[in-house]
């Protein structure tokens, strides 16, 4: 079960300087035209996220390892893929490969890639509840083989008493290994644009409802 950020006290955090440890970040992404007050949480959220991993860092331990998803590629090139998705983690994650983390690969790139693709389709809507049905069993099964492979390659890759950071977005499957310790960076702000997005979604059922009524 993942530790909850802030629950470490001086005590006890020399029991988490042993071991495999990974920092888990949910991603949160700006996306295009966004709201001022979207991309004001947005921006509040990283710095907290940030904040939270030096001091983390400073308890239990350095970041040896980087692990982000939808990424294939290793290293610097790795990076300028990350900084196009998402400038604010790719800050961080150049700042721990700076410090002398890795930036590792934990994505096979057709399971990522079909994945996406289901989800998309997904995202498009069906008139056949058959095909509806038969095209989410396939975006699950491609799912569940992507995150087993993300499950190998940490497993694979975070060596004894290492610490890792692995940006991925909510909502995830991965089973991580018993041994490793997984703490959950999860600041004040991520709540708040959890509500945001309910509140959107709230709001905009009665409109839907209303317009196909007409």
């Amino acid at each position: 079960m993942a530790q909850e950020l802030g629950k470490i006290n001086k005590p006890d955090a020399d029991n988490f300087k042993q071991g495999r440890r990974l920092l888990l970040v949910p991603l949160i992404y700006l996306y295009k035209d966004a709201p001022s007050e979207y991309t004001e949480k947005y921006e509040l959220y990283w710095k907290q996220v940030a904040e939270h991993i030096v001091n983390l860092e400073a308890k239990i331990g350095t970041v040896s390892q980087v692990y982000h998803e939808s990424i294939s590629l290793g290293g610097d090139d790795g990076l300028k893929i990350v900084e196009g998705l998402n400038q604010k983690s790719c800050q961080i994650a150049r700042q721990k490969c700076q410090d002398g983390a890795n930036l590792e690969v934990i994505e096979d790139k057709e399971l990522a890639e079909e994945t996406v693709d289901w989800e998309r389709c997904l995202f498009i809507g069906f008139l056949s509840d058959k095909v509806a049905r038969k095209v989410s069993e396939l975006y699950i099964e491609a799912s569940r083989k992507r995150y087993e492979h993300i499950t190998k390659r940490i497993d694979e890759t975070l060596k004894a008493n290492e610490m890792a950071i692995l940006f991925i977005r909510e909502g995830h499957m991965i089973q991580f290994p018993e041994d490793i310790e997984v703490f959950s960076v999860s600041p004040p702000t991520l709540d708040e644009i959890r509500r945001w997005f309910h509140d959107r979604a709230s709001a905009k059922e009665p409109e839907d409802n209303s317009q196909s009524k007409t």
